[in-house]
């Protein structure tokens, strides 16, 4: 899992974009004596394409900078994230702004592509 960690985060330094947080849910809870599967949350963006985003719609807020989650299902590693088509719905954002949330796609594709 940390193989796919360390190459999100050198796709999202490659694509230009800034990394604002890796965060180890699992590590946080085992702090708390609770137990997690492996699960980390990287947080990351570029404020080009989210400040007019968020212009627009205030409450895409919530949503950015994009986050990827990276858990553990049994020995398989997953990787999930919000489709920026139901964000830009979920926004009600213009096609235009939408574009500038679609990067995560690609970025996605080259994470899980051999």
């Amino acid at each position: 899992m940390g193989d796919t960690v360390a190459r999100l985060t050198e796709l999202v330094a490659a694509k230009g974009m800034r990394l604002f947080a890796v965060i180890d849910q699992a590590a946080e809870a085992r702090k708390v004596g609770l137990q997690l599967r492996d699960t980390i949350m990287v947080i990351f963006g570029s404020p080009v394409a989210g400040t007019p985003v968020m212009v627009a719609a205030p409450l895409a807020a919530l949503d950015l900078p994009l986050k990827v989650l990276v858990w553990a299902d049994g020995q398989e590693t997953k990787v999930s994230y919000d489709a920026p088509a139901a964000i830009a719905r979920r926004r009600g954002l213009s096609p235009e702004l939408a574009a500038n949330l679609a990067g995560i796609n690609a970025l996605t594709d080259a994470l899980v592509t051999p």
